[in-house]
């Protein structure tokens, strides 16, 4: 099962000189006279430097904040309520884990989605493989998965352990497989209104360990640049199960980036 973790997980010159023409730097024709006196050319004479006050205040990049021990957390409360998140690592014990990944690896219909892009239209492959359960089709990125209602006996398990841990009932699932470390999933959040208001999302990771990111949404002020976002990074290990809860998918976006490095 070591192997088999490496490669798969269930769920991220110079420039040359510009040379001067022969003779040195001229205006704008020919018979142009250089600039006089020569104490006022770039690159010649003394210069003055004046001090401007920045037009915006200095900001300072906010820290990642990293969560890896088991507890419940509350990331933000703003107009929207409040964004919680529930990690439990080791939810699934090893035996438990390295089995269902097993079966879910081999007998899942994996195959990859085709979306497309907003306003070009553009199609464009996921770099993943998915499989959808549920009453209800899916749509995300201008793109629908149909309806399945016939459950893998392993994810109809693994539901109702997730149920009875979390207090909460769940009706359809999003697997995910990424192959290796350059499958991922783009920023986004789990907001479609088929979801309806407050949706939670449970997360069950099985196979090598990926960290899990978390940005929170700009205000209006920020003109939608995240530079200045509070962030948060999750390792998800091997069995591990995250929450996520309240206002989380309404102020927060995730994704699970590329990893190249092994």
């Amino acid at each position: 099962m070591g192997d088999k973790r490496q490669r798969a997980r269930v769920q991220g010159s110079w420039a040359k000189s510009a040379q001067l023409p022969k003779g040195g730097a001229r205006g704008r024709g020919e018979d142009s006279v250089p600039c006089q006196p020569r104490a006022a050319c770039w690159g010649t004479g003394p210069q003055a430097f004046e001090f401007h006050q920045p037009a915006k205040p200095l900001r300072e990049v906010p820290v990642e904040k990293v969560i890896e021990h088991a507890g419940e957390y509350q990331i933000s409360q703003g107009p929207t309520g409040v964004s919680r998140l529930r990690l439990v690592p080791g939810f699934l014990s090893q035996e438990e884990a390295d089995w269902m990944f097993s079966k879910l690896l081999a007998e899942l219909p994996w195959s990859q989605k085709t979306n497309f892009k907003q306003g070009s239209g553009r199609a464009y492959e996921e770099p993943r493989l998915t499989c959808w359960f549920g009453e209800l089709p899916y749509t995300y990125s201008n793109s629908t998965l149909q309806p399945s209602s016939q459950w893998h006996p392993v994810l109809i398990q693994l539901r109702e352990a997730v149920e009875q841990a979390s207090g909460r009932s769940f009706n359809s699932l999003l697997c995910n497989l990424y192959r290796d470390g350059k499958d991922s999933i783009a920023w986004h959040s789990d907001s479609e209104a088929s979801l309806g208001p407050e949706p939670v999302i449970a997360s069950l990771s099985l196979g090598d360990t990926r960290c899990f990111s978390l940005r929170k949404q700009p205000g209006p002020e920020e003109d939608g640049d995240y530079t200045y976002v509070e962030r948060v990074r999750i390792p998800l290990a091997h069995g591990t199960l995250l929450l996520m809860e309240g206002a989380t998918q309404e102020d927060w976006q995730t994704d699970l980036p590329e990893r190249r490095r092994f």
